[in-house]
């Protein structure tokens, strides 16, 4: 009978430890419920009337280069060529040099002059000798992407090489590269802080082109803010522009354009401002698959864009960066900056129009 009593005994005390541990445990879980959940009392109500904070005077800093041809003619194999070093190289081997200024600024824009295409597409028709076919494996796109460039032009002489079949390779692999890219009818419109500009890519062979131009600069103008006028054109090889481009560029920035770059000649040419818009009428070459040993002096342009969002105003201003197209005795397609001081002025003297040649 003891033992039951005692049995009994040890069962009741195991029940009321239980339930104190219980009594124990609500208490927390009822803190945390209300920390959750508070009551209406405990709420603070929220001033419906608070107002955003103002977005301060901003920067968009743009760079831009010359023509980027990242493939070799006819797609060939050659000894020391463009696609050797593709084959071997990582794809930031290119534009290394180059990335810490495009990782740095809200938009780095390039001319790409070459399709993109992995299939063996018939070489378009030329009439006019001595011609060139340029085209690359699709993957190449890893070259631009690798080092911050965000937007591509394909207006050029090159873009349609391997015919319409190739100009869509090029297009498909840009969109699944995630590239912004400009045609011939399609102006990109990049944004910061609500700001846009529009990149009106466009060829300029002569001064009848310039009416047509002008009608997207005057359509962009309802959707942007800043409108920059991308061109290919001009006369290759020659480091003076000619005049009709002078005055096609003037009538251009007369009738809305902001900024105005060109592409084409495969050498530099001056930049000047005019009427408060910034202009360089050739960037030349930077990474340049080509030839072996194309004129060895190019820039990065930076384009800054000050912006003062309590009117929409802003002011712009431009800096050269003097590059090499590649170092070494042949070309390496790796552009680098010049770091030679001496060597940098001649470049800078010579886009300012104080110089006959870049070296």
């Amino acid at each position: 009978m003891k033992k039951s009593i005692l049995i009994s005994l040890i069962s009741l005390f195991a029940a009321i430890s239980v339930i104190a541990a219980v009594a124990l445990i609500i208490p927390d879980s009822e803190k945390v419920d209300k920390t959750i959940e508070p009551s209406e009392e405990a709420t603070v109500p929220v001033d419906d009337g608070e107002v955003e904070p103002e977005i301060k005077n901003f920067d968009i800093v743009m760079h831009f280069t010359g023509d980027v041809l990242i493939a070799e003619n006819l797609d060939a194999n050659r000894v020391g060529g463009f696609n050797e070093y593709a084959n071997r190289e990582s794809a930031d081997y290119f534009l290394k040099n180059a990335a810490p200024y495009f990782m740095s600024d809200d938009f780095t824009v390039v001319n790409l002059e070459n399709v993109l295409s992995d299939r063996a597409l018939g070489a378009a028709s030329k009439p006019n000798p001595p011609s060139y076919w340029f085209k690359s494996k699709t993957s190449n796109t890893e070259i631009l992407t690798s080092s911050s460039v965000e937007c591509v032009s394909v207006v050029n002489n090159h873009s349609r090489d391997y015919g319409l079949e190739g100009y869509k390779d090029t297009v498909a692999a840009l969109e699944k590269a995630g590239l912004e890219y400009g045609t011939e009818d399609k102006t990109v419109y990049l944004e910061k802080n609500g700001f846009k500009i529009a990149l009106i890519c466009c060829f300029l062979w002569n001064n009848g082109n310039t009416g047509g131009i002008i009608k997207r600069i005057k359509d962009a103008e309802t959707q942007s803010d800043f409108q920059i006028v991308f061109f290919h054109g001009g006369k290759e090889a020659e480091h003076t522009p000619e005049k009709w481009k002078i005055d096609a560029c003037h009538t251009l920035v007369d009738n809305g354009a902001d900024a105005i770059i060109g592409a084409h000649p495969h050498v530099l040419q001056r930049a000047e401002s005019y009427n408060g818009a910034k202009i360089v009428y050739s960037l030349g070459n930077f990474c340049f698959g080509g030839n072996r040993s194309p004129e060895n002096r190019t820039v990065i342009y930076r384009l800054t864009i000050a912006v003062n969002p309590a009117d929409n105003s802003f002011s712009q201003s431009a800096e050269i960066i003097p590059f090499y197209v590649f170092t070494g005795s042949a070309n390496n397609y790796q552009p680098d900056i010049i770091k030679d001081s001496a060597e940098a002025e001649k470049v800078v003297e010579y886009m300012k129009g104080n110089r006959n040649r870049p070296y």
